[in-house]
């Protein structure tokens, strides 16, 4: 049996996990990659307590790894956009395959990445990079090839997810959360990544390059995180029949590629509703298929693992084939992509949910009706709730049929101008994926 040499950059909670599942499972891997696979080398700045290497060669420069004329694959999993870029350019310089599980490096320099890969005829492997654990990149790239995609959307943020499914469970504050994500280890000590949505926004690029045929490409994307969202809104929605997930969405529109991550009032009897805590789920519409599901642990040392381990598999199943033969990195090869309009936000047309403080009188009502109907925005439901003690305000919640989000904002802008309506308003955009 013919052997492959790996070479894994990084040691931390990824790359243990890599080590570990490969020694465990080494005989069933070899026997699916029709090859011997064997860590040949490590480059990692420090020893992991949870890896025994034993006689493996470990070295401090991650760089002789990727210069080591002996390694076939570089398993890059040290993170970042900088040492990272470095490390992979070095690696495809000196004719190394690379696997990666780093969306922030693929959805900021994949196109060059790839492309000097391509011209080498080298592959460069990324399931892990989105969704951990779940096997996307394949199901969209290789297992839907026959589809036309209409659209992706996603829970792709598996710590959004938990603070969210908290929030909805317990009525707890995203502050409170927060600190438990951190403790747990769900969320870094600086957070913003996560619940600003950076992270879940490189994600949806790479998904929708694939499903688009379109450059990878930050540009134009809507980012919306968690951070504004109060307890009112998460109990509010469950009342109406909603769950809020922060999800990221890409649309194929008549205008172009709609590009938005936000939170959104998904309705509760929905496929993607019901998944909670750190999991991850990807809908994909296609016209063959129609709607699917992928749905599962979206982080963690060995689901992510598994993601990386089966790239290495898919790169040394084929690492003699002919360039020609092996599947290109984003499902068709660079030259076909082809540039597309990405849709402003303010264009986009969805469901709607408000809620502001209106004085509790007589007209009140009417008058912001009126200002929705004069805007051209048909209203699905609305609910005036039990005015407080001692208040003369009360909460109103409108949920309004599908709409031009730039409608909506005139309609916003009138309604908070009135004298009637106390301070401002919060709306919330609604999908119904599964119809």
């Amino acid at each position: 049996m013919r052997s492959v040499q790996v070479g894994i950059c990084g040691l931390g909670t990824v790359g243990s996990g890599v080590f570990n599942v490969i020694s465990r499972n080494s005989s069933n891997i070899n026997q699916r990659a029709n090859c011997a696979i064997n860590i040949a080398q490590i480059g990692a700045r420090r020893d992991n307590p949870n890896c025994d290497t034993g006689s493996t060669n470990v070295v401090r420069d991650i760089f002789e790894v990727a210069q080591n004329p002996d390694i076939d694959i570089v398993v890059e999993l040290i993170g970042g956009t900088t040492v990272a870029y470095d490390l992979v350019m070095t690696a495809l310089k000196n004719n190394k395959h690379v696997v990666t599980a780093n969306k922030a490096l693929i959805a900021e320099h994949g196109m060059e990445i790839f492309s000097v890969a391509a011209s080498k005829g080298l592959v460069v492997a990324y399931e892990a990079a989105v969704a951990g654990g779940i096997p996307i990149i394949k199901g969209l790239r290789e297992g839907l090839s026959a589809n036309q995609v209409n659209w992706v959307a996603g829970i792709i943020n598996g710590t959004t997810n938990f603070i969210l499914t908290e929030m909805d469970t317990k009525g707890r504050d995203f502050n409170d959360v927060l600190v438990e994500a951190q403790e747990k280890g769900y969320a870094e000590a600086d957070p913003t990544f996560d619940v600003e949505g950076i992270d879940a926004a490189h994600k949806l690029v790479i998904l929708a390059s694939i499903a688009f045929e379109m450059p990878l490409t930050l540009e134009g994307l809507y980012t919306d995180g968690i951070t504004q969202l109060e307890p009112q809104d998460v109990a509010y929605a469950k009342e109406l029949g909603y769950a809020i997930k922060h999800l990221g969405i890409a649309r194929q529109t008549k205008q172009g590629v709609e590009l938005r991550v936000h939170p959104t009032l998904v309705p509760q009897a929905s496929m993607i509703a019901g998944v909670n805590d750190v999991a991850n789920a990807v809908m994909v519409n296609a016209d063959a298929v129609g709607t699917t599901l992928f749905c599962g642990p979206g982080a963690g040392a060995e689901p992510t693992a598994s993601s990386v381990i089966a790239d290495i598999v898919d790169v040394a199943r084929t690492i003699d084939a002919p360039a020609e033969a092996k599947v290109n990195a984003l499902g068709c090869p660079i030259s076909a992509l082809e540039q597309r309009n990405i849709v402003a936000i303010e264009e986009i047309e969805t469901s709607f949910y408000m809620r502001f403080s209106a004085l509790d009188k007589p007209g009140v009502l009417s008058e912001i009706t009126s200002i929705m109907g004069d805007t051209g925005i048909s209203i699905e439901a609305i609910v005036q709730k039990e005015q407080p003690a001692g208040e003369d305000y009360v909460n109103v919640i409108i949920v309004t049929n599908v709409t031009q989000e730039k409608l909506l904002s005139t309609a916003v802008e009138r309604i908070e101008n009135l004298e009637t309506v106390r301070d401002s308003i919060k709306f919330i955009r609604v999908e119904h994926l599964d119809q």
